[in-house]
């Protein structure tokens, strides 16, 4: 499909940034690995081609994606209740600290909770978004064409200025040590940050304008218990975008949604897409690497909880929205910190980074060959990262 109104932007992610700039664009990656084979040349084109399918089929296999259907099932049921009266509460929600709150099903991973009694208005809301998104929770590569539309039109709709906004920022963040690419940051068209990542006091470091926040719906959960859903660290007019965690937050981005028209929700198609990308980088790594059989990688790597990071989503959002992308603050020494904002040291184990450190470099150098994404018919934009490994 052919790409309609793909924004002149060039990208850059910093650390929890993306950026892009709109005459010229920039990114950058960061891969690694391939499978070794031995013998002669036919057969080792033939043990290729196996290894190949194996992992193709294995990386469609979501056990993560299945509970999230559970959980969206379950929450469209007739558990929620479409209007809720003293007394008759239904069994599977329970009053609690002024709240009602949902019992969760044993594998249901966090409870639900509503402000009594104004918000219940916001259930036939929430229903109505998360039945739309559950029914679009597909494979369909194509969505990365459909990216500018999904993206940006709703936001222009709102928000012309989308294109040259700022925000004065809102926190204080660490600034990567020995870099500083703040004005370079700053003279893309768009920025994109990540994760509410501060930046007072390391402007010089990180820059000081963001054009786009990008948050797991884990932030917008903890937005949402704040007065007025408050969740804009860079300003008030800057838009959100959050990918889904889990089901249930959809309370969430319903009670938000409502003071926040600028708040959207990533195409699950597109959810979709990235974690098969990033679930075959690291089955691959994970076969190079152990010499193991590919089925015991879901022991090691915890395939329930095993997810790709907001980072690695937020560059190929910005691959999807820019016709150049730069990115910075990807990949690290072993002394530095895991995120420059904060002073967590340890990388998180549901994320296998070495695997999308892989699809970066990919994306950098030979793009067609990245599985999933090829089947998209979409053309990769320049990417630069700024990093030495890239």
């Amino acid at each position: 499909m052919k790409r309609s109104i793909r924004v002149p932007f060039s990208a850059l992610l910093l650390l929890m940034v993306a950026m892009c700039a709109l005459l010229s664009f920039r990114v950058a990656v960061v891969v690694r690995g391939v499978i070794g084979g031995g013998g002669d040349a036919a057969g080792a084109a033939e043990d290729a081609d196996v290894i190949s399918a194996a992992l193709l089929q294995l990386s469609a296999a979501d056990p993560g994606e299945a509970t999230l259907r559970k959980d969206a099932e379950f929450l469209l049921g007739g558990d929620i209740p479409q209007a809720v009266r003293p007394g008759r509460i239904d069994g599977t929600w329970r009053l609690e600290f002024g709240h009602l709150e949902a019992r969760p099903r044993p594998d249901m991973r966090a409870p639900i909770r509503l402000l009594l009694p104004k918000d219940y208005g916001i259930i036939p809301v929430f229903r109505r978004a998360l039945r739309d998104w559950y029914s679009r929770l597909l494979f369909e590569p194509e969505v990365m064409s459909e990216l500018p539309d999904l993206v940006k039109l709703p936001i222009d709709s709102h928000h012309a200025r989308l294109r040259s906004s700022g925000s004065d920022g809102g926190g204080e963040p660490l600034g990567p040590p020995g870099s500083a690419h703040g004005e370079l940051i700053d003279s893309h068209d768009l920025v994109i940050r990540l994760n509410n990542a501060r930046i007072t006091g390391f402007r010089r470091h990180v820059g000081s304008r963001t054009s786009l926040s990008f948050i797991n719906s884990n932030i917008l959960h903890q937005c949402a218990r704040r007065e007025g859903c408050f969740c804009h660290p860079y300003g008030a007019d800057v838009p959100i975008v959050a990918y889904t965690c889990q089901a249930a937050h959809f309370l969430d981005y319903a009670l938000c949604n409502a003071s926040d028209p600028l708040l959207l929700v990533t195409d699950p198609r597109f959810d979709v897409l990235c974690a098969r990308i990033v679930k075959y980088y690291s089955l691959k790594d994970f076969a190079e690497t152990t010499g193991r059989p590919l089925d015991q990688w879901g022991t090691a790597h915890d395939e329930q909880m095993f997810h790709y990071s907001s980072g690695f989503q937020a560059v190929m959002l910005a691959v999807g929205l820019c016709e150049e992308v730069s990115v910075f603050g990807f990949g690290k020494s072993t002394s530095a910190k895991h995120h420059y904002h904060t002073n967590q040291r340890a990388e998180l184990d549901l994320h296998d980074y070495e695997a999308e450190y892989a699809v970066y470099r990919d994306l950098v150098r030979r793009p067609h060959a990245i599985p999933f994404l090829n089947e998209s018919g979409f053309p990769v934009p320049r990417l630069v990262f700024y990093h030495p490994d890239y």
